[in-house]
């Protein structure tokens, strides 16, 4: 089952043969697309454009929606950075996958913050990546940007888990070096950025990013590529630059600033799209664009009045590490000239677990054990009628917390034993209102699906409670 040929063999096949699957778009014969995934780092439902902001523009993203389908159903797989990628390169919800918090509770890679030691969970070989499997079938596949999968190991670096190319950190930029890094890996090379050594603020993340995507794009005419672009903006510390085009507002410098790193992010994203049109790629590749949780409200007062300011979690309520809405609902866009249906919008709910069975799919891959389905069907009919199904979440700080979507329901859990809270997301999108005592057969199906869902973990044991003094 892994010869290429035969894999290339049964591509032509599909591509020949299914209209409905591939479109009559200007698709090389033959050429199996090439898929794209842009990550943006705490970025909020209400933060593009095209989602409602009003306050700062991104005409790159608006332009994505635009050109292909806009989801206003899509999730995170996790209210934070490490579980939520982990979901998205495992295909597992949070009740399976390996890292399923930013910090473990035991086992796991020991590291420390001043005189506090810190845990973290790690992919090991028995987890496969999106990167796995399309290596396994003939895709050049490259990171560019932040990792946060293998804990402090500096040798875990995302080649491990099927990343031909990786350049990038392997945590968070912004609250290691900042965003002016004096060191990157490339590949598992740790190597030196003379630009800014020694406090030099020379090369910009989000340009640091942007440049080795464009530069890759150009490199991989011929054979198709799995390209996966985790920016760490608009991520916490609020670092530009410069101010923008927002140098003139009279706003607070962290809302100038906030507004800035969003607008550098956006620049890159057109750069990227721009590239693939120059590249003659257009018709051949697939651009997903998404964010990995909602905006931070925290640990600074002005960090909350920053995201308040620009309403970057629109009408949803809650905010990065909450179940709610606010915490995990983001952003999705995803891109495909003349076979997706350009300027649509799709109510269809999705997670991040869905990508790897999606890709797979659009690959013409084998698709493998995953807690997702494929959105193909979907991206290329938007109208098409969905099935209510049960979207799973599970999350340790600062207490064990899990969440449950099955079609207009919404509940949420609150520690080990707490009592299920109820939200029909249809009459009330905001959660405002529980409403579990009034239907206890639906908080009693949820309930089952949930002891069904969530399995033992050596990192995160049943028996350990979490607390926010434990976390940095």
């Amino acid at each position: 089952m892994h010869n290429l040929t035969r894999r290339s063999f049964v591509w032509t096949t599909l591509a020949a043969t299914s209209g409905i699957a591939f479109g009559a778009g200007k698709q090389r014969k033959g050429r199996r697309p090439n898929i794209i995934f842009i990550l943006a780092d705490d970025m909020g439902y209400g933060d593009p454009g095209v989602y409602g902001q009003k306050k700062f523009s991104t005409p790159n993203i608006d332009r994505l929606a635009a050109e292909g389908v806009r989801f206003t159903q899509a999730y995170a797989g996790a209210p934070v950075c490490a579980p939520s990628r982990s979901s998205l390169m495992t295909g597992l919800n949070g009740g399976h996958t390996r890292v399923r918090d930013n910090f473990a509770l035991a086992g796991g890679h020991v590291g420390h913050k001043g005189k506090q030691e810190i845990r973290r969970a790690s992919l090991t070989p028995e987890d496969h990546t999106i990167a796995d499997y399309l290596s396994r079938d003939g895709y050049a596949t490259a990171l560019f940007g932040k990792w946060h999968l293998d804990g402090y190991d500096p040798q875990a670096t995302p080649n491990r888990h099927g990343f031909d190319t990786f350049k990038g950190w392997l945590t968070q930029t912004g609250s290691t070096q900042g965003y002016f890094p004096a060191q990157r890996y490339d590949n598992g090379r740790l190597i030196d950025l003379p630009e800014n050594a020694n406090g030099k603020q020379g090369l910009y993340a989000t340009n640091i990013v942007t440049d080795d995507a464009v530069a890759y794009i150009r490199q991989h005419l011929q054979d198709p590529f799995f390209l996966y672009v985790a920016y760490d903006a608009p991520h916490s510390p609020y670092l530009a630059p410069d101010f923008g085009s927002y140098a003139h507002e009279s706003w607070d410098d962290d809302e100038k600033t906030y507004a800035a790193m969003i607008e550098y992010l956006d620049r890159g994203i057109g750069r990227i799209l721009e590239t693939i049109k120059t590249s003659g790629l257009d018709q051949d590749t697939i651009v997903f664009f998404a964010s990995d949780n909602g905006p931070r409200s925290e640990p600074t007062p002005q960090q909350t009045r920053v995201i308040d300011f620009f309403d970057s979690n629109g009408p949803l309520h809650g905010y990065k590490r909450d179940m709610y809405e606010g915490g995990i609902r983001d952003p999705l866009i995803v891109r495909w000239p003349s076979h997706i249906p350009a300027g649509r919008t799709s109510d269809v709910p999705t997670y991040f677990p869905d990508f790897v069975p999606t890709a797979l799919d659009l690959a013409g891959a084998p698709v493998e054990h995953s807690d997702g389905i494929s959105l193909r069907p979907y991206l290329l009919k938007p109208d098409r009628k969905f099935e209510d199904r049960f979207l799973y979440w599970e999350f340790y700080e600062p207490s064990f917390e899990q969440a449950v979507r099955w079609g207009k329901w919404k509940a949420v859990r609150h520690g080990r034993s707490g009592p299920l809270e109820l939200y029909d997301l249809s009459n009330d999108p905001a959660e405002k209102t529980d409403i579990a005592s009034a239907h206890p057969d639906v908080v009693a199906r949820i309930e089952q699906h949930i002891r069904a869902t969530h399995t033992p973990s050596v990192e995160y044991p049943d028996r350990v409670e979490n607390s926010k003094e434990n976390q940095p």
